[in-house]
């Protein structure tokens, strides 16, 4: 899959501006680097963004993660113990996380289509499958076994 990273970051800016926000520095900054690590923890994008900044501070990126998260422009998502891990909100899939070696691997969420089906018809409850990980064993954990 080719990424237009252009493309992406000039997306999220019209999205931003949509929603009567303006593009801080601090906001491209926070949005370039979660577009280039596609997943990363708040404290990845503070290393990435330091990077280039160093005067930004973590509290800042925790700040911009959430109103950017509460504009619907980012999601997180648990993809074990620890902090969580955000991404564009158009970078939607089902993560399968190892217990072993912590490979996180991406899976479209139609994967999720029959169980959503069961439990919107058993229990009445509408699952978010852009919003979930799976913890298992990989296949190359299972083969060192």
């Amino acid at each position: 899959m080719t990424r237009d990273v252009e493309a992406e970051r000039s997306q999220l800016k019209e999205t931003l501006h949509r929603r009567g926000m303006r593009m801080t520095p601090q906001r491209q900054l926070v949005l370039d680097a979660l577009v280039e690590l596609e997943h990363a923890t708040p404290e990845q994008v503070h290393q990435q963004v330091q990077a280039r900044t160093p005067t930004v501070n973590i509290t800042t990126i925790y700040r911009t993660l959430e109103l950017l998260e509460g504009l619907g422009i980012v999601r997180h998502t648990h993809l074990g113990h620890g902090a969580p891990t955000y991404s564009a909100h158009e970078h939607e899939h089902v993560h399968l996380v190892c217990h072993q070696c912590g490979a996180v691997m991406e899976l479209p969420t139609e994967l999720m289509g029959s169980i959503a089906a069961e439990l919107a018809d058993r229990h009445g409850f509408t699952l978010d499958v852009s919003h979930l990980a799976l913890s298992g064993i990989c296949a190359n954990c299972q083969d060192d076994s």
